[in-house]
């Protein structure tokens, strides 16, 4: 939690109000999907996301239920960020603890990210190396 146990962001600022002047903080989000009346899509929203909007984690059960199908991996292989396998490998290991049979979950998805980093064998070793260890 940023600067101490408090309740909320505004909370800190409140407590610390210089902060608003001396820290910028950099954030980067990949979009990889969206849900729109109740279903959800493995591809970019028709509107992105409120500049000043929050993010939270998942519960298990939204992280299985979006993750079921490994269409979100084509997004995040596709950006060009230098950390972007350490990305894959974190979400990988996240997303698998969310499904009851965590391997069979994984080698979905390592058979898709073979799929997209065809031709591209040291990458795509490296990102299964991460997920297991």
């Amino acid at each position: 939690m940023a600067r101490g146990a408090t309740a909320s962001e505004e909370d800190v600022f409140r407590a610390h109000p210089q902060l608003a002047q001396l820290l910028c903080t950099d954030f980067k989000a990949i979009i990889v999907g969206h849900r729109s009346e109740g279903a959800i899509f493995h591809y970019l929203p028709p509107r992105p996301a409120r500049i000043h909007s929050f993010t939270f984690d998942c519960e298990p059960p939204e992280v299985q239920e979006f993750s079921s199908a490994p269409g979100f991996l084509r997004l995040i292989v596709l950006d060009q960020s230098p950390w972007i396998d350490e990305v894959i490998s974190a979400c990988l290991r996240r997303f698998s603890q969310a499904h009851q049979d965590p391997d069979s979950f994984l080698v979905a998805a390592g058979r898709e990210l073979a799929v997209l980093l065809q031709g591209d064998f040291q990458r795509l070793s490296h990102i299964v190396k991460r997920v297991r260890g």
